[in-house]
């Protein structure tokens, strides 16, 4: 099948569970070891970070584990950005600028500094390496694969998981439609897919010859189960850890979860210019129609007022990324959750 290294085997994990990659503060260093303590495996998620800032998380979290540790990082893509469109959609945001009291960011492209990123994976050697929005070019799959890393695409689609196998990944992480955050999607101007999760697996697992975890909306033992039993490897949930001891969401994030007020999840591309589901709140119900594509200059323009409403305890005025079952979170220990869930 392959050559070099032996690639990692997730059916060595005591626990089938993967603690998925959540960007933006809730992945911490302390929740990837505490998850692959608990016999799962964790992950570290680079997005928005430095590569600096990257390779202190990832030691950090190998440093508190003797078990495999995962990194996640976010695949570049040409822009899709329309700058008129985006001031425009500046504009539309001066009344909630004025409500915080904070000041719009500048709209701007970036690779997300994608180069020196996998530097700090051959520097570091995670035991997997998992990428979101994209893959790497078969050229660094080969790198990362020789120094021992076990690499994983994120698809979304049949289509993108045979991309990404023929791209020589050694497996798949299929992301069925219930997933918070950021969808895993190739096309950042593609709306993402709707196939359910269990439909997704089976059409995948029916044609690549790489393992596949399951992922997307994932909550509950019987979930973790359900998955497992059409043949997936493992599960990889993040809604389910937001309210972990280690996790590092915010307060109003947490808050949020638990609110009553809160009753369902959409998909949005109103803070980032890219599709991602979390609560439905104000910002989404004032901007969702208006908001054009493109990521990230629709997250560097929204940046600081999200951090503003954060400051101000307000969860209409943020992205509260959350899948569909979030009314299933529980606070607890990375542990406590892995036990619930198996």
């Amino acid at each position: 099948m392959h050559d070099g290294p032996v690639p990692f085997d997730f059916s060595d994990l005591e626990h089938p569970v993967i603690v998925a990659p959540m960007a933006g503060g809730p992945s911490t260093p302390e929740l990837a070891a505490a998850g692959t303590d608990a016999g799962g495996l964790g992950f570290v998620a680079a997005g928005y970070l430095t590569a600096e800032a990257f390779g202190e998380r990832l030691t950090a979290a190998q440093r508190l584990t003797t078990g495999p540790v995962g990194a996640n990082l976010f695949a570049s893509q040409p822009s899709a950005a329309d700058p008129e469109a985006i001031a425009r959609y500046a504009q539309a945001l001066t009344r909630d600028a004025e409500r915080y009291g904070a000041t719009l960011g500048e709209p701007r492209f970036d690779d997300d500094a994608w180069a020196a990123k996998i530097d700090v994976l051959l520097d570091l050697r995670p035991a997997v390496a998992s990428f979101t929005f994209g893959l790497p070019s078969a050229h660094e799959i080969q790198r990362l694969r020789a120094a021992g890393i076990t690499t994983v695409g994120t698809v979304t689609t049949l289509a993108e998981a045979q991309q990404a196998v023929a791209r020589g990944v050694d497996a798949v992480a299929a992301q069925g439609p219930g997933a918070g955050g950021h969808r895993g999607t190739f096309d950042p101007t593609a709306r993402p897919s709707e196939v359910p999760l269990d439909d997704l697996l089976a059409s995948v697992m029916a044609n690549v010859d790489v393992p596949v975890v399951a992922a997307g909306g994932l909550m509950t033992a019987e979930d973790v189960a359900r998955v497992r039993h059409v043949g997936a490897v493992a599960a990889q949930l993040g809604t389910a850890f937001l309210l972990a001891d280690e996790a590092g969401s915010s307060a109003v994030h947490r808050a949020a979860l638990q609110d009553g007020e809160f009753t369902e999840t959409v998909v949005t591309k109103a803070f980032s210019g890219r599709y991602a589901r979390g609560l439905r709140n104000r910002f989404v119900d004032d901007h969702e129609d208006e908001a054009p594509l493109g990521y990230p200059e629709v997250h560097y323009l929204t940046s600081p007022l999200r951090a503003a409403a954060v400051r101000a305890g307000d969860p209409h005025g943020v992205n509260v990324w959350a899948g569909t079952g979030f009314r299933a979170a529980a606070p607890g220990s990375a542990a406590d959750i892995i036990g619930r869930l198996t």
